[in-house]
């Protein structure tokens, strides 16, 4: 499960998904504009959010 830290208080996150109850897995998504963003992935039914934020800042998650 991809555990998501905030890089200034560093409260951690885990999540699952609501309709699979999996542990959702860290990806990244490929916009049209060639950049990458963050996501959370359900690794059975493929739902995508993006990464959680805390402290007004994206937090992240080692790949």
């Amino acid at each position: 499960m991809a555990t998501y830290r905030c890089e200034v208080c560093g409260m951690g996150v885990n999540a699952s998904c609501a309709d699979c109850d999996e542990p959702l897995i860290n990806a990244t998504l490929e916009l049209e504009d060639g950049k990458t963003v963050q996501v959370s992935k359900c690794p059975k039914c493929e739902g995508k959010i993006k990464s959680p934020m805390c402290c007004g800042r994206d937090m992240t998650c080692e790949i």
